[in-house]
């Protein structure tokens, strides 16, 4: 399929309103292909994000649990995390993983590239597809992170889908597009 035509838009001005670890915003002042101009489009400036979905030897999706204070809910997810500074996002996955959930090891392979909003976020999101993982230590979570840790069987983790309970997007969707795959 052909790639849409590329019609950036001319910053005209840009200011950051705030710069602090998880919210860092500016605003621009934009015109469009079209000549339209927005005076105010904001920005949400984030490092780039990492999810694994991560099946054991044993066929068992690695999944945990946490509560998520803007919801107030306590919801299923993969792991998940940011790209440290000097990482690749592979790097940063299996970091993410043995912290999380002390599996690692197995085969890897980057499955699937999504972004959050990019109407206004300026990351990205890289899903690896882990097999044949293996515990090799304990959870080191850090001093915010309190996570539970779940082996599920496919079927378990399709439920969750079909349920609408794994409501963060950037892991429902990689999951869904995995179970298509899988056909």
């Amino acid at each position: 399929m052909k790639k849409p035509i590329h019609r950036p838009w001319k910053v005209l001005s840009s200011e950051y309103l705030a710069k602090r670890p998880w919210f860092t915003v500016r605003c621009e002042s934009v015109e469009l292909p079209t000549g339209a101009i927005v005076p105010n489009w904001y920005i949400f400036e984030f490092p780039d994000w990492v999810n694994v979905i991560a099946i054991t030897k044993e066929g068992e999706f690695v999944m945990i649990s946490q509560y998520r204070h803007a919801l107030g809910q306590t919801r299923y997810e993969l792991v998940a995390g940011c790209c440290e500074e000097g990482e690749t996002a592979e790097e940063s996955a299996r970091r993410e993983l043995l912290e999380e959930t002390g599996y690692g090891g197995g085969e890897w392979q980057q499955f699937m590239v999504t972004s959050a909003n990019p109407t206004n976020h300026n990351n990205l999101t890289y899903t690896f597809l882990a097999t044949g993982v293996e515990r090799i230590t304990d959870q080191n979570t850090e001093a915010g992170e309190d996570i539970e840790l779940h082996l599920m069987s496919r079927d378990q983790v399709l439920e969750l889908l079909r349920e609408d309970e794994i409501l963060q997007c950037l892991h429902a969707a990689p999951l869904w597009k995995y179970f298509a795959s899988q056909r």
